[in-house]
Formats: structure tokens, sequence, C-alpha cells
């Protein structure tokens, strides 16, 4: 974990470093200066420390990077401290990754095994179906595809935003939307919220739902053809005993591996669904830091994003030796 995380902060260090564009200028400008002696322009590369020698800027810029000290929005939303800005988005984000996550892994592990037990049958050609068109669909034409339909040709769903025009989001506790209505009293927002969520989150869970029931499919149909299950059914054991007691625990392994990668993916590279259905989070942040070439905004991102992944890779290892026994690190 260790080598992989500096890995990804001494490429995003250099990329930092060639992206073109001037972040002293840009820094200047968002203090609010047009027309400056070059003194000024000195001063702040002095500040910043942009004249020091290139490797103690790298161990400066590794040093902010994990005390926090993540500077200030230069042009997405102006001396505005960057951890601030991440933190007022990234509980939506999360609220759409978890939701999908539940409903994909939920719907995906359950008919995964409905296909792998009746192979070759009408369950296992509509949920291989299904899995194909959700891997093969890009995601934001599903999304657009949602809009038209629900939203434009039978209104049902708003087609974009979280929340209807005619609310104001609740007081700011905890950033997360439901727990801050529950907080203020609000519960009227709770339904509303869900209702703008039901399109994004059917979008995210539909293509999360196409590779876990693939691979669980697969894995079930492994281990019903292993020694253990015959043995079971040949000392009499129900055929659902046989595949919740004994193969489901051993084909979730590598369903757990495809849920954590999706649940990483997600939450990192959700800007697609975002950006479509004009959700605030950090996806979009991402897109706009690259735009607007916030730099202190885009390497605080890339460094919150490789936290997720080396985080969620370590808790699906720690959920591996708590399924199978057999697996140990040392």
């Amino acid at each position: 974990m260790i080598p992989v995380l500096f890995g990804v902060l001494t490429v995003t260090f250099i990329l930092s470093r060639s992206i073109p564009g001037d972040p002293v200028l840009a820094l200047i400008q968002a203090r609010g200066l047009r027309n400056f002696p070059i003194e000024v322009y000195n001063q702040t590369v002095s500040q910043l420390g942009l004249d020091d020698p290139i490797v103690v800027q790298y161990f400066r810029f590794l040093e902010e990077l994990f005390t926090g000290n993540w500077g200030v929005s230069i042009s997405i939303d102006r001396n505005e401290p960057v951890w601030d800005l991440i933190m007022q988005r990234l509980p939506r984000t999360i609220d759409l990754t978890l939701f999908s996550l539940f409903i994909g892994a939920y719907l995906g592990i359950k008919l995964g095994i409905k296909a792998a037990t009746h192979r070759r049958e009408t369950p296992d050609t509509i949920v291989r179906g299904l899995a194909i068109l959700g891997v093969s669909i890009p995601i934001f034409f599903l999304g657009m595809t949602l809009q038209y339909l629900f939203g434009v040709l039978f209104p049902i769903f708003d087609p974009v935003g979280h929340s209807s025009a005619i609310y104001n989001d609740p007081p700011l506790v905890t950033g997360f939307y439901i727990i801050d209505a529950l907080i203020a009293g609000e519960w009227y927002k709770i339904g509303d919220y869900i209702w703008h969520m039901v399109l994004p989150v059917f979008c995210l869970s539909f293509v999360m739902f196409s590779s876990i029931s693939r691979h669980t499919r697969s894995s079930m149909l492994e281990e019903l053809n292993r020694d253990y299950v015959r043995t079971a059914r040949a000392k009499g054991c129900k055929e659902k005993d046989v595949i919740k007691g004994h193969a489901l625990q051993n084909a979730l392994i590598p369903t757990i591996t495809i849920a954590g990668f999706n649940f990483a993916s997600a939450l990192a590279g959700s800007f697609f669904i975002e950006v479509t259905f004009g959700i605030v989070g950090i996806g979009q942040l991402f897109i706009d830091a690259i735009f607007l070439t916030d730099y202190w905004v885009l390497t605080a991102l890339v460094f919150l994003i490789t936290i997720i992944f080396i985080l969620v890779n370590l808790i699906t290892d720690i959920i591996y030796a708590r399924i199978d026994p057999r697996i140990m690190y040392t």
C-alpha cells in the first residue's frame, strides 16, 4: 500500500508541475489583484516555495498533503480552503455510491446465484443478457436515455439536480443530505431527495449489477462442480443448504473483489453520472478542477482518490479472511 501511495503522489507531483498554466498568477488573481508589480509575483513565488530546489518542493508537497494543508481554491471557489470544498461535495458522492453499491451488489449476487443454479435456462439467459447490456452501454448514454424517457417523454422524475428548485438544502451539519434533513426536522426533503436520486442510482447500480452478477455466476458454477458439493448432495443435503451453506461462501471471494473495486471506482469516477444529472459531487469537482486549472484542488482530489482505493483494497483483504478461514496473512 505504501509504495503505491507514494508512487501515485510522485507522478501527481510531476504532472502538476508540467500542466500548462501559471499557478502563481492564478493565485494572485484569486486574491483580487489584476495589475500588480513584478515584486508581488516574485514574493508569491517565494511564499509558495517554488524557487526552492525540486527535491525540497517534493518533500514539502508530501508534508502538506499528509498534514491536511491542502491550500485554497484559486478558480473554482476562490480563497475557499480545499479541504472544506471537498468535504462539501464528498457526502453527495458517497450517498450516490453507497445506494448504488447496496442495490447493485444485492441484485448481482441474488441473480448471479439464480443464473448459476438454472444454467442454460430462461433465468440464466435473462441475467446474462442484462449483464452484457450493462457492460456494453456507456453509463452517460444510459443516463441521457433515462433522462429523456422519464424526464421529458414521460415526466415522472426530475432529470437534473438532487432536489426540487423550491427546496433549499438543509443546514449543513454533516454534509449528508438525509442526516442533515433529519437533524433540521425537514422530513419532507428526504423523500424529494430520494426521488431525485432514483435515476442516477439506477444507472450506477445497473453497471455494478452487471459485473457482480457475471462474476457471481461464474464463481458459483465453478464451486457447484467441485467434489465437496457433490459429497454434500450425496449425503442428502437439501439443495438450498448446499448452495447457501457450502458453495456460496467460497464463491463470494471473487465477488467481493469486484464489489470493492466497483465501490472505489464509482466513488472516484462518478463524474459521468454527476455531470449527466447535474449532481454536485467530487466527480463534478474533478472536472471543474481540470478545466479551470485549479492545481491545489486537483492534487488533493488525486490524493483522496488514491487513499480511497488503497483503503478499499485493505478492507477487501480483511473480509477475505473473515469469509474463508483458510486465508491467513503473515
